[in-house]
């Protein structure tokens, strides 16, 4: 395979990581405008100006193609909420980060949340594994600080926290479907809260 690839009269040629950025993010846009089953292979190809074997060559098939995005999308959310929470030791400001995160996930106008949390797909094994282990990161991502600042138990420490991210993506998109109710600052401030008044009540180690 060379380092870089090129379509048939459309001119621009592209190092392989660089082509492959373009791939996905084509991909992203039709998937999210389409769901899965609709979505074609010929119309992605389209999108990011190549010729179907361009595609072919990056991703031999349309599943691939979709794995790759999840994968992508929710090592970012995974990321963010690794960062919100290391930027600040108060507990406070992590609740009210990571509760953020999610909101922020899903008002980004690219759709990546559609993906992750509303998949067409979730019924294909590897699917919903890949889903699965992509949400179980996140949720260990917020253990591992209320494990050390609480002393709590790992099974306790993972419980907590997938109760905080629950509450912070259905709230996320609940409101995004009823975004003109309520502003966004102040719907993240109502989960943090209520948030915080549950995990507050474990006193923090030293």
């Amino acid at each position: 395979m060379t380092a870089t690839d090129s379509a048939p009269g459309r001119g621009t040629r592209l190092p392989r990581s660089a082509r492959r950025e373009q791939l996905l993010g084509a991909a992203q846009e039709v998937f999210v405008a389409n769901g899965y089953h609709a979505a074609a292979m010929d119309d992605i190809a389209e999108r990011a100006g190549v010729s179907k074997p361009v595609l072919y060559q990056h991703f031999p098939s349309k599943l691939d193609l979709y794995l790759a995005l999840l994968d992508q999308n929710a090592e970012a959310l995974e990321r963010q909420v690794r960062e919100a929470l290391e930027k600040t030791t108060d507990n406070h400001d992590r609740v009210y980060g990571c509760v953020r995160v999610y909101f922020d996930f899903v008002d980004d106008p690219g759709g990546a949340f559609r993906l992750v949390f509303e998949s067409d797909l979730r019924n294909e094994p590897t699917v919903r594994e890949r889903v699965d282990r992509a949400l179980q990161k996140s949720v260990e991502a917020i253990a591992d600080t209320i494990a050390r600042d609480t002393g709590l138990q790992r099974e306790d420490a993972e419980m907590l926290s997938c109760g905080l991210a629950g509450a912070a993506e259905i709230s996320a998109r609940w409101w995004l479907n009823s975004a003109d109710s309520i502003p966004k600052e102040r719907a993240i401030e109502l989960v943090q809260a209520l948030a915080w008044r549950g995990i507050s009540g474990y006193p923090r180690l030293g």
